[in-house]
């Protein structure tokens, strides 16, 4: 946090948050759904700390209350777009649950070594001020609300809207977006004011991704293939920049400068990165700067292995991209310091489909020369891929995560959910 007598929460600047104080814990989601085992997911607080005695430990489980909620992504109450305003605090995460509805908000300020549930928003909230459900992305506002986005309709179709929370009492206080036009289907979302956009992505629609991955569901549409483009301040839904069928766009980063007009996007099936930009007419496209190449496989369920990427992110100091191949099993790091050109610089294998004695057997790669190793952490083969990632404020630290989603976990990594 900022060490400022009339400030709030965050930092003022991107440069200035490199310059804080290292980590000591992390809270991740855990979840139980499609485990088999009918238990609540929970919230782990893990020490990290490297003085500590608990080092790497799981020091805490706040399980919820309710049953196959699938918590995914998590986000803040405050954050630095509060930092001007001294009343803020970052005391409250925001869990949303992509399956159930529910949004957790979990008091992380009176202990935060030891979470405890704050209030819970039931579905029927989404359902009836907004018409949304299935949410995922949070971000915290300026103005102190908090924005999420969602997948879809309570019906299970898909649709890109959006749902505020009121940022003290967590009240539900209706659609984030003005008119009628909304996008077929919703994701991720992040936004750069001083360029007055927010930019959203696709998924699929709700009931499509309760049954697993079906690759006749990309022919149909009913994955996405687009950046949609908003009016912050109208909250007006202005253009579709098309990355191409079948593409399937998920987490979307702007540059952290906020006088940058960029960005970039990772697109899971079709493997590709995109940049984002500001065109000189006012309006938005966008341009193919980084392929991983598919690989043809054999004891697989395609003949040919897209890399799947699920995470991206920018350092705070905008000099490296670094994105993750969930089944290909590799985390990549780029240079951007020319956006039109990433650089790779550094790449790590943690896992994945096409490690040596696995099922799969890979036939042509147009980038490795061999199968890698099995990832092993003290002697235990780690399964599954990297997924979610999160680097440390100075960025000399990278956190990964594993699962992706249960219902995908349970048919490309059945051995990570047993």
């Amino acid at each position: 946090m900022a060490k400022c007598g009339a400030c709030g929460p965050g930092y003022a600047t991107p440069l200035d948050a490199m310059k804080g104080p290292r980590e000591e814990i992390v809270y991740l989601p855990c979840i139980y759904r499609n485990t088999g085992r009918e238990k609540p997911d929970y919230l782990a607080t893990v020490d990290v700390d490297p003085q500590s005695p608990h080092y790497c430990q799981v020091i805490h489980r706040l399980p919820m209350p309710n049953l196959r909620d699938e918590l995914h992504h998590s986000g803040w109450n405050a954050c630095s777009s509060c930092f001007g305003d001294a009343t803020k605090r970052r005391n409250r995460l925001i869990l949303p649950s992509l399956i159930s509805s529910r949004i957790y908000v979990v008091d992380v300020g009176t202990d935060l070594r030891a979470p405890r549930i704050h209030k819970i928003v039931e579905p029927v909230e989404l359902f009836w001020k907004g018409n949304v459900a299935n949410p995922h992305t949070s971000h915290c506002l300026g103005s102190g609300d908090i924005l999420i986005s969602c997948l879809g309709d309570p019906s299970g179709n898909g649709k890109g809207g959006f749902i505020l929370l009121d940022g003290e009492t967590f009240e539900v206080k209706g659609n984030w977006e003005n008119g009628e036009k909304i996008p077929p289907l919703g994701y991720d979302f992040w936004y750069q004011p001083r360029h007055n956009v927010l930019m959203s992505t696709e998924w699929g629609a709700p009931k499509v991704l309760a049954d697993g991955f079906n690759p006749a569901d990309v022919e149909r549409g009913h994955y996405g293939q687009r950046i949609n483009v908003w009016d912050w301040s109208t909250h007006t839904y202005l253009q579709a920049v098309d990355l191409g069928k079948g593409s399937i766009p998920l987490e979307i980063r702007f540059l952290h400068n906020p006088d940058a007009a960029e960005g970039f996007v990772g697109c899971a099936l079709s493997g590709e990165v995109h940049r984002f930009y500001k065109t000189e007419k006012g309006d938005w496209a966008a341009e193919k700067v980084i392929e991983v190449p598919s690989k043809k496989v054999q004891g697989w369920l395609l003949p040919d292995m897209p890399g799947l990427i699920t995470d991206i992110l920018i350092s705070l100091d905008d000099r490296f991209l670094y994105f993750s191949n969930w089944l290909h099993g590799d985390i990549r790091q780029y240079d951007i310091s020319d956006t039109r050109r990433p650089r790779l610089v550094g790449q790590v294998f943690l896992g994945g489909s096409i490690t040596k004695g696995g099922p799969v057997t890979v036939l042509e790669d147009k980038e490795l020369q061999c199968q890698p190793e099995p990832f092993v952490i003290k002697g235990k083969k780690v399964p599954g891929g990297p997924q979610m990632i999160q680097l440390s404020l100075d960025g000399k630290r990278l956190y990964v995560t594993s699962s992706l989603y249960s219902g995908w976990d349970k048919q490309f990594y059945p051995d990570l959910i047993k």
